[in-house]
């Protein structure tokens, strides 16, 4: 499973209201971090596709969330289960740092 897109308007239901683990990368068009780390949570959204789902919100395009949860630095990695933020992660990493992160909050 790629990752999927979440907006302002659908973050309750894919990501507060899941019923598994949801990364979310907050990101932007011009973010060039943001863009050297996508191709590596592509793969580890595909090789974790029964653990945790990765979801991409461009802060530009969907400002509320990313506001109120108080994203002031991307890329922004927010993990959250049952609704509730367990981890984050600022900044870009190589893909092995990036999963081993993931599981090891999982």
């Amino acid at each position: 499973m790629a990752t999927k897109n979440v907006t302002d308007a659908s973050f309750q239901q894919d990501v507060l209201d899941s019923e598994k683990p949801v990364l979310v990368d907050f990101w932007a068009d011009w973010c060039g971090p943001c863009k050297m780390i996508a191709p590596a949570l592509e793969e580890i959204s595909e090789e974790l596709a029964d653990q945790v789902t990765i979801a991409k919100m461009d802060i530009m395009e969907n400002p509320e969330v990313p506001g109120q949860i108080g994203v002031q630095s991307i890329p922004m990695m927010v993990l959250y289960k049952n609704g509730e933020v367990v981890a984050q992660k600022l900044g870009a990493a190589p893909k092995s740092q990036l999963k081993g992160w993931i599981e090891s909050v999982l």
